[in-house]
């Protein structure tokens, strides 16, 4: 049996304990001081900035609007829809002016802009965006027909709303695009990063998609900035529609310029493949095989695939 421990034994462990406590304040004002130096990005400022799980919370809530019933314990019906809407708008346009108003101002700060008066100018965007908002529903219920049409495993619509996950990385895309074409800063980018990071599908809030917009499995999917997609498209698994690798140089002279391909209506791009570059073309109608690779145009009604491998199939026992 052990013999208890010393009293003497307890002092020296607090002691030490007081003493490595003791270089904390040293480190503290290390810190500090390198929030002045240029090595450190930091926030330091007497107004605060949108609050990243503010922003998560917001898209919570808009998907209790956009699918009335979906996300919810309690029933809804006709008679509590009008009520159970009230509450859901009114809070979100609390929750989401404030968030709009802090990054106004925090923009209007950080780059020296003459005053836009935040409060006010946050206030009307939020409203003009809660005023869209039906019409986000009905490109959403374009897309969730769109999914159905197009994938053959899809039991019914409710399935496609609960668990897939190219319908929500959508949603998400549709409402912050609104955002930014209402030039709300931040907000935006927060939101589809958000969505990247649940469903693995980035979509830039800038980028323009039509209607009927479908991604199947959706993993590693990536649609730049400047793209631009037709109507009734469907993407596969790990596309890439993005920008050739540029120098620094021409990265800073290509920042406001078409850098993303277009792709057309109808056009069916299979898993993998990599479309390139803001001169690209996909026309109408075109199929693109999985895996290829491209940095030029494809006419309309055209299909580009690799020519078929050579297959090897040999004995195991061998």
């Amino acid at each position: 049996m052990k013999s208890a421990r010393s009293d003497d034994e307890c002092k020296q462990e607090i002691s030490a304990a007081h003493d490595f406590r003791a270089a904390i304040p040293n480190i503290v004002d290390d810190l500090v001081s390198s929030c002045n130096r240029d090595g450190c990005f930091d926030h330091v400022s007497t107004e605060p900035i949108p609050y990243r799980e503010a922003i998560i919370d917001i898209i919570r809530r808009l998907a209790l609007i956009l699918y009335p019933g979906y996300f919810i314990k309690t029933r809804l019906d006709q008679t509590n829809l009008g009520y159970y809407l009230g509450q859901q708008v009114t809070s979100l346009y609390e929750v989401l002016s404030e968030q709009v108003i802090l990054a106004l101002r925090h923009d209007c700060i950080r780059h020296n802009q003459s005053c836009i008066k935040c409060e006010e100018t946050g206030q009307k965007i939020t409203i003009d965006f809660l005023k869209g908002l039906t019409k986000i529903r009905t490109m959403l219920a374009k897309d969730i027909r769109a999914a159905y049409d197009g994938d053959p495993a899809a039991k019914g619509y409710d399935e496609i709303i609960f668990s897939y996950p190219g319908l929500w990385a959508i949603m998400v895309y549709r409402v912050a695009h609104e955002l930014y074409h209402l030039n709300v800063p931040l907000i935006p980018r927060i939101m589809t990063e958000h969505a990247h990071s649940l469903t693995g599908i980035d979509i830039h809030p800038a980028a323009h998609i039509g209607e009927s917009f479908f991604i199947d499995h959706g993993t590693g999917v990536v649609i730049g900035e400047t793209c631009t997609i037709g109507d009734r498209v469907r993407i596969y698994q790990g596309v890439t529609l993005g920008a050739l690798s540029l120098s620094r140089e021409d990265c800073q002279n290509l920042r406001n310029q078409k850098r993303h391909p277009t792709i057309g209506s109808d056009v069916i791009i299979y898993a993998n493949a990599t479309i390139l570059g803001g001169k690209t073309v996909i026309g109408d109608r075109a199929v693109i095989g999985g895996n290829v690779w491209i940095i030029s145009s494809v006419p309309p009604d055209t299909e580009v695939f690799l020519e078929k491998q050579n297959y090897v199939v040999g004995d195991k026992k061998k």
